[in-house]
């Protein structure tokens, strides 16, 4: 394994639509870490650092985006799937100028869909003609079709972990499933819910996944993003249905999430599709670097 490393839609203008997507997946390997309030709050700091963003729930038979932010959508993905109507219509106006993609909630066959019906989904992202600098995809919890159908499609998995046992076992579970059978190699890992800054806890964690990679996985990379403090204003920023970066943007949480927005926008962007099932594929190979191959 290499060495560990740390490290406002609005409507198109003319070329906007040659310009690549940064989208990124946010998983866990178990529920109860805090994965949605990551990217609901991760998508507002980039948002309040000028990016385009878009906030897709991809818990598709448990949705709770549209909770945590105060939304009661009209529309969301079962509609799409059900042929009522397009992707472009069930985009809604968040907070921050966040663009929306929202899901079902108590549908179970959301939740049981094949992977061409998640295929369906990812392509349809590439008939969008908003301007959007950054995806931000929330993905369900654990190892179902569409968390790896998400994030094959993505080209950055980010994958929270906490301070639970099960969370870094699951966590590894995960990882291990996306490199061996989908040929993902590099995770970003964000430490949350951290309570002892001063002693590096999320650092200590992101150790300890480290290890257990390096034993079974020869080609995987991990990159450590940093984490987010435990913060009693993240809760009453949960209660008040806004993301703390906006409620509370003086919080050491809303500050750490800041900082974790700057640290993606380093990130160099995607050139050209890989050849595989993509957001926004046809942006990618109008970048510049040709057609993606067949996908067997």
């Amino acid at each position: 394994m290499p060495p560990a490393t740390e490290d406002r839609a609005v409507a198109a203008q003319p070329g906007d639509r040659l310009k690549p997507v940064r989208v990124i997946a946010v998983s866990s390997g178990k529920g109860g870490v805090g994965k949605t309030n990551v990217s609901v709050n991760l998508s507002a700091a980039l948002s309040r650092a000028g990016q385009n963003v878009m906030l897709m729930d991809a818990d598709l038979g448990l949705a709770n985006v549209d909770v945590l932010l105060g939304l009661q959508p009209r529309l969301n993905l079962s509609h799409v799937l059900a042929g009522e109507c397009g992707l472009e219509e069930v985009i809604i106006d968040g907070p921050g100028g966040i663009a929306i993609v929202p899901a079902a909630s108590g549908i179970a066959r959301m939740a049981d869909l094949e992977p061409a019906q998640h295929v369906g989904i990812i392509h349809a992202f590439s008939e969008l003609t908003r301007s959007v600098d950054v995806l931000v995809v929330d993905t369900a919890a654990g190892l179902h079709d569409s968390v790896t159908s998400f994030c094959r499609a993505a080209q950055e998995v980010l994958v929270v972990v906490c301070d639970e046992p099960a969370s870094i076992t699951d966590a590894y579970a995960l990882i291990k499933v996306l490199y061996r059978d989908h040929g993902i190699q590099r995770f970003r890992i964000l430490a949350n819910m951290v309570r002892n800054e001063q002693e590096d806890e999320g650092r200590g964690l992101f150790r300890k996944l480290v290890a257990v990679c390096e034993r079974f996985l020869d080609d995987v990379m991990l990159d450590y993003l940093g984490s987010i403090p435990h913060d009693d204003y993240l809760r009453k920023a949960v209660q008040r249905r806004r993301s703390v970066v906006d409620a509370f943007p003086s919080s050491p949480s809303a500050r750490a999430f800041a900082t974790l927005g700057r640290r993606i926008q380093q990130w160099p962007m995607p050139r050209g599709a890989r050849g595989g099932i993509e957001f926004f594929v046809e942006r990618l190979v109008a970048s510049g670097q040709g057609d993606p191959e067949p996908v067997p």
